[in-house]
């Protein structure tokens, strides 16, 4: 029997320092000859594949003046070259569309597969929606697309936030001066479905929305039941005026709270699974008194503590974005704060429960002016970087830090799995919860997400599932009135390759014992004729062949008409 050697607690000690040394030695590497050299005013930056050749792209909204309005900036696109290597083509791709710009984030609005971007602008400017040709190239479609708004916005973020299936439109807004004003509210555009939008704010926000100085906005599923909920962020205090979570009824309409307290003079929140329990966690930059970060928890009984003191040291900072991501690969999420004028952005250990330990030297220490900061794998090596934008001051220049620690091993998270309800037409969504080993306003970009579909035998489909906010994933189903009992499970993998395939969970769309209620909404109406007239001539529709022809026909629409009003 062979025995393995036994180490002195003094040279075991030693052992383990220098390995961890050795493991945090500087990780994230300053390589920004990736980026063009550039001096724009830089305040947010989202990545995304907006180009759709497989490796991430990134969009920064450019706008100057801090508290005043100076010239509009172009809105800048940088096209990755698949090894992490950036070109500007801003003017190629989105030529002419200027303005004042706070906020970009990336969504397929009008359903065609490709990501659309929405533009957040200060100073009652409108907000600008460009529309993707398919190919990365963007066409100005605002003034058909959007209600006529004036806004002082700091952020926009798509979301479907009523579970039709499309992406719906939220904005900050502090009012009619800039994004300090006071006499702002944040507004919710609901989408008809072909992304053209119709504010409904009033509707929706119950109880008013109107915040000063509003900061940012997350969407984010806080109560873990697979309907994204809203955070907004103000640089305001006290408790009329604090941060506030906005509360999904699942069918989009948003009730207002505080989470753990009032918070302080803040600027960006992020959400992510800071202790490993399946629910979302938050970070404030600068939430905090004092100018320190706050860190909120999310706790099983649906209420939130305030676990500040988990973060040390927490210095009083000017600090405008922070980002959680899994640098080490041990399957927890550790946390880099972006710091403005300081001498390099903090990067935390999280020891697996939450608690975070500041590690100094795994970044390169550069002294610039910070605002938004992105994580993803750029260069295509399995690791994820970092990007940071400047602005306020200094030479404006973003700044490129290569990871060259380890290699993401580890597959994405299935955090909840459920159906949604019905709609008018019928269709129903099977939704999916995921996170990997870094956070965005986006979630995280997956190399793929499926659903797999079986019935009574062993065969089985597969759909594809579509992105409808931060980190639900969802894919449509029709339920019909005579639907069978079915399976699914999810599949999905990161852009590292790493697959995680989860549980068969079985599953009933059950139906309306109502004669012509096809689409199992309790009452017969228009949509069942729709339903009807939808599959015309269908032969392979028995759940809407009512009068078992074989066909989907007049004598079918006659049942539906003979029992049009009907309601269970």
């Amino acid at each position: 029997m062979t025995r393995s050697p036994v180490l002195s607690p003094v040279l075991s000690g030693a052992l383990i320092g220098f390995l961890s040394s050795a493991v945090f030695a500087q990780q994230f590497v300053q390589e920004t000859s990736r980026l063009p050299s550039q001096s724009f005013y830089s305040n947010q930056l989202s990545a995304c594949d907006f180009d759709l050749d497989g490796d991430i792209d990134f969009a920064v909204a450019d706008g100057q003046g801090y508290t005043s309005q100076g010239s509009p900036l172009q809105v800048r696109l940088y096209v990755n070259d698949g090894t992490g290597q950036f070109t500007d083509e801003s003017i190629a791709r989105a030529g002419g569309v200027t303005g004042w710009f706070r906020g970009v984030e990336f969504g397929d609005c009008d359903g065609d597969g490709d990501p659309d971007m929405i533009l957040a602008q200060d100073y009652f400017t409108a907000p600008v929606l460009l529309i993707n040709d398919g190919n990365g190239y963007f066409t100005d479609e605002s003034e058909t697309r959007l209600p006529n708004l004036r806004l002082s916005s700091a952020r926009a973020q798509f979301a479907d936030v009523d579970q039709d299936g499309d992406l719906d439109l939220t904005f900050c807004d502090s009012g009619t001066s800039s994004r300090f004003g006071s006499n702002g509210r944040s507004r919710l555009l609901i989408n008809d479905g072909t992304g053209v939008y119709q504010d409904e704010t009033d509707a929706r926000m119950i109880g008013g929305s109107t915040m000063s100085q509003q900061m940012d906005l997350l969407f984010f599923d806080a109560d873990n039941d697979l309907d994204l909920d809203m955070y907004v962020g103000t640089r305001s205090s006290g408790s009329t005026n604090s941060s506030r979570l906005w509360t999904n009824d699942g069918r989009g309409y948003f009730t207002g709270s505080l989470t753990a307290g009032g918070d302080f003079s803040v600027y960006s929140y992020d959400a992510g699974d800071i202790d490993g329990d399946a629910r979302l966690d938050l970070i404030g930059a600068n939430g905090a008194s004092g100018n320190r970060e706050k860190l909120i928890r999310n706790n099983d009984s649906g209420s939130w503590t305030d676990v500040t003191t988990w973060i040390s040291p927490n210095p009083g900072a000017d600090d405008n974005d922070s980002k959680f991501l899994d640098f080490d690969d041990d399957g927890d999420l550790d946390l880099i704060i972006a710091v403005l004028y300081g001498s390099r952005e903090r990067m935390y250990v999280n020891d697996g429960t939450g608690q975070f330990t500041e590690n100094t030297s795994l970044i390169s220490g550069v002294s610039d002016a910070t605002l938004d900061i992105a994580v993803a794998d750029f260069t295509g090596d399995g690791r994820a970087d970092i990007i940071t934008v400047q602005g306020e001051g200094g030479n404006f220049q973003n700044r490129f830090y290569r990871n060259t620690g380890a290699f993401d091993t580890r597959p994405p998270v299935i955090a909840g799995v459920g159906l949604s309800e019905a709609d008018r037409s019928g269709r129903r969504g099977i939704l999916a919860r995921l996170s990997d080993s870094y956070t965005s306003d986006r979630g995280f970009d997956p190399g793929f997400v499926r659903v797999e579909l079986k019935g009574g035998g062993d065969e089985s489909e597969s759909l594809d599932m579509f992105w409808v906010g931060n980190s639900i994933w969802r894919a449509d189903i029709i339920a019909p009135e005579c639907s069978p009992g079915f399976e699914y499970r999810i599949v999905c993998s990161d852009r590292s390759g790493n697959v995680r395939t989860g549980e068969w969970i079985s599953a009933d769309l059950g139906g309306s014992p109502l004669a012509g209620d096809l689409n199992g909404d309790g009452c017969v109406d228009g949509m069942d004729i729709a339903v009807v007239l939808g599959f015309w001539s269908d032969t392979d529709q028995p759940c809407f062949d009512l009068n078992g022809s074989g066909l989907v026909d007049g004598g079918d629409l006659t049942i539906v008409i003979s029992n049009f009003g009907s309601c269970l």
